[in-house]
């Protein structure tokens, strides 16, 4: 899970694991001899674990008394990740529906760490029952190193956590840094330290440190002396003329490549320089500046923090060698792997190993007491290096350097290397100098330092982005419900283009930006929300949620403006851990509990399950009704809430005790001349999301009111066609609740025989195929049975005799053939059609039938013209 989902809607990063416990159903743990003795002496930190005893220890009387495997593998999973430095303690394990299958379900902090995790613990849950010895560290090492390849970096990360508690949405665009604040027009875009507002020119200014300097030195900026080299010889003379110690470093470079500093003979300076060219051709010579290594760092031209940075080392007590001494150094708590702690330990390497020579050391060497030793060439935090904050020290001079140097290299976030004997000073008056400007300077050193205060640096950030009155967000209404969802977001798209928004919406047939097709197929998940989300274009969202992506993913948002149910029915049960009704409406009950407090939630009060929904929501809720008589609506009204409700032929909005009509339903033509009673509801909860979001009743008038169910407007819902000699409708009705919504309408329809063509689902109960046979009869004399293009896992003779069953159920000498595709029973029931047929075709490939449809209405159209030509002649 990625979004709020089934399982919680506050907790987004979970996962849920369906784990099949074969013959261990049958053994608790406290039938499986010496288990919680292997199970402690593996994780002495369960101990901690309380579980749903609530004290320390918990879990491990759980374990005692007798508990199934997969609760333990549940608490295996939080335990190692944890061991692997992401806590983690939210976990629950439920059953699945089916005899020895479980959900087990755990949050994680790097979703492939979770996944490892998830297969791991049922690894080691196995070797315990076994008894087997399992090597742990190698599971621990491993989620490590997963975190550190995939995690964002602690710069970008901060800046992440400072949006999330400023309620900014994000999403990560890559598997790198790349990520994007605010929706759709207001968003805006980070990589590292470098936001979608900083200057290419800048960037390429700073990264060229030749011209770094060039800019620096006409600015009377204090500078090291220096030349730029690219052979021996150039060195040659650029040692003449600057003289001993210098600085070695590539023109191009970043975190502290290819440098070599303190140089203070030839063949190190020729060393120095090879070491440079691995990095960039040309190469800065200049004269090593001594005194203590300062960052400063300047966000939207302002100084916001200053660290003294110290590179790796090491203090001598005159009795411990260089391994014991890094040793103790690295058992600091604060050192951690990677960036996952304060503090990276010190590793030994080839450039550590070559500074130990060159002062005739080797790592088995003992440092005389109080002798410090350096370990790495550069301070930096991701050798080894420490950070001390000084922000408060920086003398106003300095400040004023550092903002100006920001301005004329022109980076909105930019890091400035001092070197300098004391920062409290102007630099002039130390003999200091500005060494380097740096584009996308790590924020990690201000954000935790070794010692000092730590400076949200990442608030500055923010505040530079969306200053005080600015948004990231833009409106986003989401629908859900068993029927009637895709109507219902499409024609408030239709609302909220009319008003002038760029308005980007997803259906079960596509991902549409600006009423362009983008993507085609069901897109109701969470990644076709975020393809709108992420679309620079949109500024009004509407997205069509179904139960599918927020089982398999979640949701792709975290909070709407409006969330509307619009029903709940059996459809899809026994799918997913999801076989009760009730389970299909909490499913659908995410959408409302993700609604701002200042939001509202639309919910259908003819539904007992949907109207149960409002029961612990944090937002307003408006209600939609066909019976002005409602209780619940009169409830709301006395309360001053809002409704919307179809009375006396209207489609009205209540506002406390006022009516206010929007326009008669028979000028909808949704609603056929108001007679599709499931059109109108439709049509009312999407009336009611306009009102809310501030439309006018004349606006709302004309847009339900231009609004024409057709192949290009609605396609696969009520789309009608009237042939010379029959009329065929085309509908999604693919359930029994929206089979029997369809019934109503066809039943007020005149014809001289009705004909449905109709298909069981592979993925369905038996008894809901059966509901379809039974709705199907009492709604046609004639019933085409077609084959579904996608079986699902059942056979063709299955599906057919499910549907005969309920057929047969309801009138055992109804007409019923057989026919193996779609286009094979379409084109036989147009071609033995009656004169005043009608033809009802629920669809699945909404597209294909369509395609095929218009196709006899165009051949029909050219045979009328053929006739009226031959007629004039």
């Amino acid at each position: 899970m990625r979004g709020p989902n089934y399982w919680s809607v506050r907790r987004h990063k979970l996962i849920v694991m369906v784990l099949d416990l074969e013959e261990l159903e049958e053994h608790p743990t406290n039938k499986i001899a010496g288990f919680q003795e292997r199970l402690e002496g593996m994780f002495p930190g369960m101990f901690t674990h309380r579980c749903s005893v609530g004290t320390p220890g918990g879990f491990f009387q759980r374990v005692q008394e007798g508990t199934w495997m997969g609760h333990v593998i549940e608490h295996i999973a939080l335990e190692i990740q944890s061991l692997a430095g992401m806590e983690c303690g939210f976990g629950r394990t439920r059953t699945y529906g089916e005899p020895g299958v479980y959900n087990v379900v755990f949050d994680y902090v790097e979703e492939n760490v979770g996944r490892y995790a998830a297969r791991a613990s049922v690894r080691i849950a196995q070797a315990l029952v076994d008894g087997k010895a399992y090597d742990l560290d190698e599971d621990i090492q491993e989620m490590r190193e997963i975190r550190e390849r995939e995690r964002l970096g602690p710069s970008t990360g901060s800046i992440i956590e400072e949006a999330e508690a400023r309620g900014i949405p994000w999403i990560r665009l890559n598997k790198y840094s790349l990520c994007q604040l605010g929706y759709g027009t207001n968003q805006k875009r980070i990589q590292a330290t470098v936001t979608s507002q900083t200057s290419s020119i800048g960037v390429e200014l700073a990264c060229d440190k030749e011209d770094t300097k060039f800019l620096l030195e006409q600015a009377e900026v204090p500078i090291p002396k220096g030349d730029i080299v690219r052979s021996e010889a150039g060195l040659r003379d650029a040692v003449d003329r600057i003289g001993y110690p210098l600085v070695v470093k590539p023109v191009s470079g970043n975190h502290g490549r290819g440098i070599t500093t303190d140089i203070r003979n030839w063949d190190d300076a020729v060393i120095a320089l090879d070491a440079a060219k691995k990095i960039s051709r040309s190469v800065i010579v200049e004269k090593f500046i001594t005194g203590d290594d300062y960052r400063l760092l300047v966000i939207d031209y302002k100084l916001v923090a200053a660290a003294r940075r110290t590179p790796a080392h090491v203090v001598g007590n005159g009795r411990s060698t260089v391994q014991e001494l890094i040793d103790a150094v690295n058992a600091d708590p604060r050192r951690g792997y990677g960036h996952e702690k304060v503090l990276t330990q010190i590793d030994i390497n080839d450039l550590t190993l070559g500074l130990l020579e060159e002062k005739g050391l080797t790592v088995e060497s003992v440092i005389p007491e109080g002798q410090m030793l350096k370990l790495k060439d550069t301070a930096n935090l991701s050798t080894g290096g420490t950070a001390e904050d000084v922000t408060d020290y920086v003398h106003p001079f300095n400040i004023f350097m550092a903002e100006r140097i920001a301005r004329i290299i022109g980076l909105d976030i930019c890091g400035i290397d001092i070197m300098t004997s004391d920062i409290g000073k102007p630099l002039h008056e130390t003999g200091g100098a500005v060494l380097e400007v740096n584009a996308a300077p790590g924020f990690r050193m201000h954000l935790a330092p070794a010692s000092g205060l730590p400076r949200n640096v990442a608030g500055h950030v923010m505040d530079m982005l969306y200053p005080a009155g600015s948004t990231a967000r833009i409106p986003i209404v989401a629908v859900t419900g068993t029927n009637g969802k895709t109507t219902t977001t499409r024609l408030i798209a239709h609302m909220a283009k009319m008003k002038g928004y760029k308005v980007g919406y997803t259906t079960t047939d596509g991902v549409y930006i600006q009423n362009r097709l983008l993507m085609t197929g069901d897109c109701t998940g969470p990644n076709s929300a975020e393809f709108v989300l992420k679309d620079p274009t949109v500024d009004f969202a509407v997205l069509e949620s179904a139960r599918g992506g927020l089982l398999r993913a979640g949701l792709g948002f975290k909070k709407c403006d409006i969330g509307i149910v619009t029903n709940v029915a059996p459809d899809h049960l026994g799918l997913k851990g999801i076989h009760t009704i009730e389970q299909l409406a909490k499913v659908k009950g995410v959408i409302p509990e993700t609604v701002f407090p200042h939001g509202y939630a639309i919910l259908n009060a003819d539904d007992d399950l949907v109207y149960g929904m409002r029961e612990g929501l944090e937002c307003n809720v408006a209600y939609f009704s066909l019976d002005e008589n409602n209780p619940r609506i009169k409830k709301q009204c006395s309360a001053g809430g809002v409704s919307a409700v179809y009375e006396n032929g209207y489609i009205s909005i209540y506002k406390g005790e006022w009516k206010i009509r929007v326009t008669k339903a028979v000028n909808v033509p949704l609603t056929f001349d108001g007679t599709a009673n499931f059109m109108i509801q439709n049509v009312l909860a999407a009336v009611l999301a306009g009102y809310l979001r501030g439309f006018s009743i004349e606006d709302l008038k004309v847009a339900i009111e231009s609004f024409i169910p057709s192949p290009s407007q609605t396609p696969g819902r009520l789309n009608l066609f009237k042939f010379k000699d029959y009329t065929i409708l085309l509908d999604y009705a693919h359930n029994e609740a929206g089979l029997r919504a369809l019934k109503g309408m066809v039943d007020r329809m005149e014809a001289s025989v009705k004909v449905g063509v109709i298909a069981g689902i592979g993925d369905r109960r038996p008894q809901d195929n059966q509901a379809i046979g039974r709705v199907a009869a009492e709604m046609f004399d004639e019933i085409i049975i077609r084959q579904d293009k996608n079986l699902r896992g059942r056979t063709e003779a299955e599906l057919i005799e499910m549907l005969q069953e309920g057929i047969r159920s309801v009138d055992p000498q109804k007409k019923v053939s057989v026919f193996a595709t779609e286009h094979d029973a379409i084109s036989h029931t147009v071609k033995h059609a009656k004169k005043g047929a009608l033809i009802v075709l629920c669809s699945d490939v909404v597209p294909d039938a369509l395609a095929q449809v218009m196709k006899f209405k165009e051949e029909e159209v050219d045979r009328m013209m053929s006739n009226n030509g031959s007629l004039n002649g």
